[in-house]
């Protein structure tokens, strides 16, 4: 789920951006149907119906190691993830505690995780950041986040919806897919994909659309065949190659 600052507005890693965007823009072409605002607060209406108090998959315990979780989420498995942080959080869960494993214990931890020397670093400089500018604490501050390394606009809107309660909209790729497919924000990038979302989701549905979107594309609109017959969203959705039912044939 995270971001790099070389890569922070691409939901799909280095290797796929550049064929990503340009889907995207077939996608989204000008022609392409949007929902309307009636459609739009039925979907997030019934995504709520559906699962009132949403939660994300990353395991975390204080804002820090969210913030931790969500930097090694970078082409890793929210799974991945927690397997390697549920003992070196039992162990480092502030900076000044992760700043004492040092290189070799934090590369020991993180070592099942891809990019594992990279994102070493930056958890260290992260927190050394930290306590050196913000006396150990995460700021509550979409400015300061995006200035720690490995945080771009989608870890710094993760961490302030799930940690701090704000309304923030984090994109990443089940939410990029969901949003281009259902019409509810087509967009070539992942940061025209927030733009809209913010524009268009109503106050009343942004502090859960994050998560709303992101399960809703991890268990049921899926890449490769989304499950378009147990899809509470359906009949909104203006995705074209929607899937049949088992033993159904389309016309």
């Amino acid at each position: 789920m995270a971001d790099s600052k070389s890569n922070s507005a691409d939901p799909t890693g280095p290797g796929q951006a550049a064929h990503t965007k340009a889907v995207a823009k077939r996608r989204a072409r000008p022609g392409r149907s949007r929902l309307s605002r009636a459609e739009i607060a039925a979907l997030y209406g019934r995504l709520r119906a559906a699962n009132p108090e949403p939660k994300g998959e990353l395991e975390y315990l204080n804002p820090y190691t969210l913030l931790i979780a969500v930097v090694l989420s970078a082409q890793a498995t929210d799974a991945g993830v927690n397997r390697a942080t549920r003992p070196l959080f039992a162990i480092a869960d502030t900076p000044q505690k992760m700043l004492a494993l040092g290189e070799p214990g934090v590369k020991e931890a993180i070592r099942s995780l891809g990019f594992f020397n990279t994102k070493t670093k930056s958890v260290l400089t992260l927190s050394r950041m930290l306590v050196e500018q913000y006396g150990g604490e995460v700021p509550r501050d979409r400015q300061a986040l995006e200035a720690l390394p490995g945080v771009g606009r989608k870890t710094a809107s993760v961490v302030l919806n799930t940690a701090f309660g704000e309304p923030a909209i984090a994109v990443d790729t089940h939410v990029f897919r969901v949003s281009n497919r259902t019409g509810l924000a087509p967009g070539a990038t992942a940061d025209d994909v927030t733009d809209i979302l913010e524009r268009v989701t109503p106050a009343e549905f942004k502090l859960h659309a994050h998560h709303w979107l992101i399960l809703h594309g991890r268990y049921v609109c899926v890449a490769r065949k989304p499950k378009c017959p147990a899809c509470v969203i359906a009949d909104i959705c203006r995705f074209k190659e929607k899937t049949q039912p088992a033993g159904r044939l389309s016309v």
